[in-house]
């Protein structure tokens, strides 16, 4: 029974680094993540995903973070075969569909990070849309990205 109950109370503490969803609006944000990174970074990235089964199209406007002195909102483009990291005004996200922030695509852009981002840690950041308003995630920093599917439920 003790051995039983370790390991229901491991599980427990386990399942919020596994997924965790937030909603603003008719919008669905899951999983917020950020991968660690060496102490001497001086930047990083978060990603999740925003899931949109309203009735209306949204935009992603902005992000921000007390973890680092600037929050941009990027996109790796094709410039000419070079794969490049671009800043974009504004990320829509239409009605219907899930619009996924991961590595090589969409992804906020953390600058002039305040503290190195370390396996375990977690961080509020907060997003704010054009219709749904504003909401703060709780960023976890993990080893490297969720499994596949982890963080669409």
């Amino acid at each position: 029974m003790k051995k039983t109950l370790l390991i229901l109370a491991g599980l427990a503490l386990s399942l919020p680094a596994l997924a965790h969803e937030y909603t603003v609006g008719a919008l669905k944000i899951g999983h917020p993540w950020s991968r660690a990174l060496p102490a001497a970074s001086q930047n990083g990235a978060a990603y999740f995903s925003v899931d949109n089964p309203g009735s209306e199209p949204d935009r992603l406007l902005s992000a921000s973070t007390p973890r680092a002195q600037r929050a941009e909102l990027h996109n790796h483009i094709n410039d000419n075969g070079v794969m490049r990291m671009r800043q974009v005004p504004d990320v829509a996200v239409p009605v219907g569909q899930k619009v996924n922030f991961m590595p090589g695509s969409l992804h906020v852009m953390l600058m002039g990070l305040t503290a190195p981002l370390k396996v375990g840690d977690r961080f509020p950041m907060t997003l704010r849309f054009e219709k749904a308003g504003e909401v703060t995630v709780d960023v976890v920093v993990q080893a490297d990205a969720p499994a596949v599917g982890a963080h669409s439920h």
